[in-house]
């Protein structure tokens, strides 16, 4: 699909670990656009919104504080394939098991700390970029 758009966020633990330059740069390599970035911070109300599907499992809390403990980076990709391309680029959740080459494959071994999620479809996308950029939406 062309000029589809995702959301990618680089979680707390790809800034404390200096990791951010080398992420973006494997995007923009992958010739994708940065259509929105912005540093923030994620609150624990975020957080509930935006990992809905799981604030009812018993380890939410944890994901929570992880999500919250440090500033993240939010970023609108735009380009062919985008959603399913940069979900590749990441690799499996649990770093340990993602292959090499793959962004957590590459740089974690963590499950609950994988340095960034991506929207897993384009109606996620969609819906993920409204609640992080509101200003963008319709652009």
């Amino acid at each position: 699909m062309e000029n589809e758009k995702t959301l990618i966020l680089l979680k707390p633990d790809a800034l404390e670990r200096a990791l951010v330059g080398r992420i973006l740069t494997r995007f923009e390599e992958r010739r994708y656009k940065i259509a929105a970035m912005q540093l923030m911070h994620m609150t624990p109300d975020m957080a509930k919104v935006h990992y809905s599907h799981l604030a009812d499992r018993d380890f939410f809390p944890e994901i929570r504080d992880y999500m919250c403990r440090g500033p993240l980076v939010a970023l609108v990709l735009e380009g062919r394939d985008t959603v399913a391309v940069c979900r590749a680029m990441l690799g499996v959740t649990d770093g340990a098991k993602a292959a090499p080459g793959t962004i957590r494959g590459d740089f974690t071994q963590s499950f609950r700390e994988n340095l960034v999620h991506a929207s897993d479809s384009p109606e996620a996308a969609a819906r993920e970029i409204k609640f992080f950029f509101p200003e963008f939406v319709d652009k």
